[in-house]
């Protein structure tokens, strides 16, 4: 039987609904939803290939799009990504889940994408490029690896890894505690993460305490930059 994530438990069959009416809400009101994209954007040039994994209803991917990013989400939740192909119907949205990178691999959107992506002198019909050599980031915003189903967190960090060029950087953000989650507790620590990353061939590179480049202090939420070594 399959095990259900977390966010599934928690999100109900409308959160896409819901969850874009938030962010709006916080834009009118003046809120920066942007962070993200933000710090992001200023780790490569655009132009870049970047995965959104757990790309919601697509805030990030799509302003990453805006700023010249060759963007790509996906999701499991399909409530998320109908608001996500509505808002930006040009854009690549996948119905898949992170911790199955061959559910990913095999969705016909991802090897479109991936194909339209390369020089017409690489891209090859019919075949997908090596799985580890696609991205030049993995983006999981939104408390994404802590919401994951229970025990399939170093199997999807793995996957995500697999997707990375070598040189390419993986961008997670998540809570660290209760008051950081919409959870009762955490579910992840930062040496549960960093072991799955240097397990994955991933060597950590900067942790931050937000989206805005705050460095860590040891609180309740952390944004961890980790890059694929060549030898990963």
């Amino acid at each position: 039987m399959e095990q259900r994530s977390r966010w599934a438990d928690i999100a109900g069959d409308d959160a896409g609904e819901r969850y874009a009416a938030r962010f709006a809400r916080l834009a009118e009101s003046g809120a920066d939803t942007h962070g993200e994209a933000r710090l992001c954007a200023g780790l490569l040039p655009p132009g870049s290939r970047v995965l959104d994994a757990g790309c919601g209803t697509g805030r990030v991917a799509i302003r990453l799009a805006e700023l010249g990013y060759d963007c790509v989400g996906v999701d499991l939740d399909a409530s998320m990504l109908e608001v996500a192909r509505r808002a930006a119907p040009e854009l690549p949205w996948i119905l898949a889940d992170l911790s199955d990178l061959g559910d990913l691999a095999g969705s016909a959107e991802f090897a479109n994408s991936a194909n339209s992506a390369e020089p017409p002198e690489r891209a090859v019909s019919g075949e997908r490029r090596g799985q580890g050599e696609r991205f030049d980031m993995v983006v999981a915003a939104g408390n994404v690896i802590p919401l994951l189903a229970p025990g399939t967190e170093a199997r999807t960090v793995a996957g995500l890894a697999a997707l990375l060029r070598p040189g390419g950087l993986l961008v997670s953000g998540f809570g660290l505690d209760a008051a950081h989650l919409p959870l009762a507790s955490a579910t992840v620590t930062l040496d549960d993460y960093d072991a799955w990353c240097r397990a994955s061939g991933l060597a950590p590179l900067r942790r931050l305490a937000t989206w805005d480049g705050v460095p860590y202090d040891g609180g309740g939420y952390a944004v961890s930059v980790h890059v694929r070594t060549h030898g990963g």
